[in-house]
């Protein structure tokens, strides 16, 4: 079937069960960045294949939101199947509940599957809407998708204490200490990095997320932890029953909700909404592991800084490789990717990567989220710029890195966006801030270079990376304009974040350089507490498109620091000729 085809199945479902509108999250049962085969619906449904959107289909039209990194990708995928594209965040653009408020009448009745749309969603719409019917127990693509795929069946496993850094007996003491605080007698879990980071436990349940399927009830006495036992060896099978921990069927958390008449502390803005139906009395509350998970304890800190060690070998490999190789070779995209992944597969504890490629070659860099299939890669040439957003999975430690690589003749333009770009990453890296700023306190400095040429990259600036978790991980983040009802954290010791501006021109090019951050005191004197970050990617930055004369001299000599650096760690792993190469591209400016 093509999408309008779909969409004509779906209608006619609709009008079947009587329904106005029907709203399609790109979301899992737990709200997870990204999910299984089982949950993409929307893709399937649209032809879209970006990671971020929702729909709204109603009998007489359809529409698909999407942030600023997919507008290229979604106009190009939508093009044909009588979607129309909501450019989120743009003048004149309504958001889907502005849309829905504008579209449904008295009595007309607003369908999802309530397993994949927050509380908190749910809730805004019956404030927004209390004349709509909102009907939240209807799952479409069971009936409109053939050959839906199953839920994922993947093993998981423990983690010791010497890959954590903190024992699960000891977390559960935490989280508990803040139940008692709230006077909650439970704590319902639902977020899968916050359930792996919470249990030490580790999966492959989602394409590049090493977590596994799960819920977790939690009282002062009991803890319950709803998951589908076969993945899990004898051996977890007795670590759990010897702490006290037990093992229930994956969907039985929806009946064992209903018997639970205590407070039960739970986070809205996380937990599905059909979950939430069936609670009797909740405490509306941030998830106290988000905040503990963010902050890495010295264990993770050592060991992630190993981790970058292997994926800048990996990269530095991976560079040394490409720019000789793109003059006589024949290589594209995909080949490219396939280069650096196999790289990365040399190095010990490597797991996975951490998520798709990204290696965008000319006008495709400027799709900020580009990933090559069959019929859009292109092969590489001796010049020009190829952009490669990747990252890996270690047991010691997650990665994501941006590099952008000149492969050749560039114009001057190009020259003059990469070095503001590089300014901009330079500038955040050696910030010096307060304790109590946010991301929105520190954005300025990696968009200024950019702002002051009247240009913008559209999107945020950094993200929190989790360990042996997912590559995006809050609650902490760079960027420059607050998200509704949405609270950054204040930057604690022990936080990582990712710097990464860029450049991205429609039909040219696009240009980012992307390097990890630990959060770190600085220093305290009268005026408090000041922090600074601690660069921990380990990988030549391409000084080949770099306008020297525009850098400041705290910004030449940082760049010259970090490329002494990277030599100094990297070259040990490397031959004698890859060493000398090294030397070359981490030269002094």
């Amino acid at each position: 079937m093509n999408t309008l085809d779909k969409l004509n199945e779906l209608r006619s479902l609709m009008q079947a069960e009587k329904i106005s509108a029907y709203y399609i999250p790109t979301s899992d049962f737990h709200d997870s960045e990204y999910v299984g085969d089982y949950f993409k619906g929307r893709a399937w449904l649209s032809g879209f294949s970006g990671s971020a959107g929702v729909m709204v289909v109603t009998l007489s039209e359809a529409c698909l939101w999407t942030d600023g990194r997919y507008f290229i990708q979604a106009e190009e995928q939508l093009a044909g199947t009588s979607i129309q594209l909501m450019k989120m965040m743009e003048p004149g653009v309504p958001t889907v509940s502005e849309y829905l408020k504008q579209h449904l009448q008295a009595n007309d009745v607003l369908a999802f599957d309530g397993r994949c749309v927050s509380y908190e969603a749910m809730k805004e719409w019956q404030q927004l809407m209390p004349e709509v019917v909102i009907k939240t127990d209807l799952d479409v693509f069971d009936q409109i998708w053939p050959d839906r795929p199953a839920l994922p069946s993947a093993k998981a496993f423990l983690l010791s204490d010497e890959l954590s850094g903190k024992a699960m007996t000891d977390k559960l003491a935490d989280v508990r200490e803040s139940m008692k605080q709230h006077q909650a007698e439970w704590h319902l879990l639902t977020t899968l990095d916050d359930l792996a980071w919470l249990f030490n436990m580790r999966g492959d349940d989602v394409s590049y997320s090493p977590v596994v399927l799960s819920y977790a009830l939690i009282s002062m006495d009991e803890v319950m932890l709803f998951v589908d036992e076969t993945k899990f060896d004898e051996a977890a099978k007795t670590f759990f029953k010897e702490n006290h921990v037990k093992l229930l069927p994956y969907f039985a958390v929806y009946s064992k909700i209903e018997t639970i008449s205590g407070k039960i502390m739970l986070n809205g803005k996380r937990v599905n909404s059909r979950l939430v139906q069936l609670c009797h009395e909740i405490i509306d509350l941030d998830n106290p592991t988000t905040l503990m998970k963010a902050i890495k304890n010295e264990t993770e800190l050592t060991n992630t800084r190993n981790a970058h060690i292997k994926d800048g070998v990996a990269v530095s490999k991976f560079m040394i490789w490409l720019k000789e190789a793109v003059q006589h070779e024949t290589i594209t995209e995909i080949s490219a990717a396939d280069k650096l992944e196999a790289l990365r597969r040399e190095q010990k504890d490597f797991l996975e990567l951490s998520f798709t490629t990204i290696a965008g070659y000319k006008e495709h860099a400027a799709l900020m989220h580009y990933s090559a299939t069959a019929d859009s890669d292109v092969e590489l040439k001796p010049e020009g710029m190829l952009l490669v957003d990747s990252g890996g999975t270690y047991l010691d430690g997650t990665t994501d890195i941006t590099r952008t690589f000149v492969l050749g003749p560039v114009s001057d333009e190009i020259k003059r966006h990469y070095t503001a770009v590089l300014k901009g990453m330079l500038r955040l890296s050696m910030a010096k801030f307060l304790h109590g700023c946010i991301g929105i306190n520190l954005d300025i400095l990696a968009r200024g270079p950019l702002w002051e040429m009247g240009m913008d990259y559209r999107c945020g600036t950094g993200h929190g990376v989790g360990h042996i978790l997912n590559v995006h991980e809050g609650p902490h983040d760079i960027r420059w304009r607050a998200r509704p009802n949405t609270i950054s954290a204040v930057f604690e010791p022990g936080m990582i974040v990712t710097n990464e501006p860029g450049v991205y021109i429609e039909g040219s090019h696009g240009i980012r350089i992307e390097n990890e951050l630990i959060t770190k005191i600085s220093e305290t004197n009268e005026y408090g507490t000041f922090l600074a970050f601690e660069t921990i990617t380990m990988a030549p930055i391409d000084l080949d498109a770099v306008l020297a004369d525009q850098l400041s001299d705290s910004e030449r000599n940082f760049l010259n620091a970090y490329h002494a650096e990277v030599y100094a760690k990297i070259s040990p792993f490397l031959n004698e000729g890859e060493k000398a190469m090294l030397k070359h591209y981490t030269r002094a400016i």
